[in-house]
């Protein structure tokens, strides 16, 4: 039988994978050009839909807190990711985006008092190669501008995370969940309206079944599971866990579009998983002296 923990690692583990699904749906179900209209259609709305059935709103430090936190896990980060994957190939900004675990240990042994291990730093290079070799192409372009969103995007994905660790809600998780999800759609609605413009003018039913999907799958169901996580497991072990959002997205694109799968990338993934399971391995404990009296 699995230890709580290990139940706590794989359903935690169920909101990346979810995540490197939505890659399928937003190709194939949404509207082409509108990724910041899928993340905002993502998070505002099911933000609302869990205040409304928590009935919790944010009180005293927790207004600004949520804002604080909403915007590092979903606003910015977003609107990052989005300026990296369309000035960079989508290989360049997601091998970038894996540094986040190594960025996440370094912030957490500054402001969380956590011991940045030779295991963990090891953990993380391998993670890097091992989404570098599953979706980077040699052809791949660099673009500074996009280098500087794609770095920020995993910056500020690594200080929510630690921030969320930090700033521990006395409301309920769900609650919790709605507060920055809110606060994080609502920053992207501007900037959605200010770069994409308003929705198209029609939408067709597949449109609405990838919304949908995002909604109540991608948030309601993903974030929840994300941010008990990241309250339960230690730092290093829930960032290393988002890597796996490439590993499904390229597994998806090779067994749904048929898209082909080079023994580079099949290297890769397997590099990655070896990664994802050496972060959760506890750390051993030092044998005490003995004490001659």
């Amino acid at each position: 039988m699995l230890s709580n923990r290990g139940a706590v690692v794989l359903t935690t583990a169920l909101a990346p994978a979810v995540w490197g699904t939505t890659y399928l749906v937003t190709t194939e179900l949404l509207p082409p050009g509108r990724p910041l209209l899928a993340a905002l259609a993502r998070a505002l709305p099911a933000g609302i839909v869990l205040v409304a059935l928590t009935r919790r709103l944010p009180s005293g430090q927790w207004w600004w807190r949520s804002l604080v936190l909403g915007t590092l896990n979903i606003g910015a980060f977003f609107a990052l990711l989005f300026i990296g994957a369309y000035r960079l190939p989508g290989g360049v900004a997601a091998t970038i985006g894996a540094l986040q675990p190594l960025l996440a240990a370094g912030l957490a042994t500054g402001l969380l008092g956590e011991r940045m291990t030779l295991r963990t730093t090891l953990a993380g290079l391998a993670g890097v190669l091992g989404v570098g070799l599953l979706v980077l192409r040699a052809t791949a372009r660099l673009d500074a501008l996009g280098l500087a969103a794609a770095v920020g995007s995993a910056l500020v994905m690594a200080t929510g995370v630690v921030l969320s660790k930090r700033w521990r809600s006395p409301a309920p998780l769900l609650a919790t969940t709605g507060w920055q999800l809110v606060a994080g759609g609502l920053v992207l609605l501007p900037v959605t309206l200010l770069v994409e413009g308003p929705p198209p003018a029609t939408i067709t039913t597949a449109n609405l079944a990838g919304y949908a999907y995002l909604t109540v799958v991608g948030a309601m169901l993903a974030y929840p599971l994300w941010f008990r996580g990241i309250g339960a497991l230690p730092t290093t072990g829930v960032t290393f866990l988002a890597l796996l959002s490439p590993v499904v997205a390229t597994a998806l694109g090779w067994l749904v579009l048929g898209q082909s799968l080079t023994p580079l990338q099949a290297v890769g993934a397997v590099i990655v998983l070896a990664a994802l399971v050496i972060a959760q391995l506890k750390p051993a404990q030092r044998r005490q002296p003995l004490v001659e009296v």
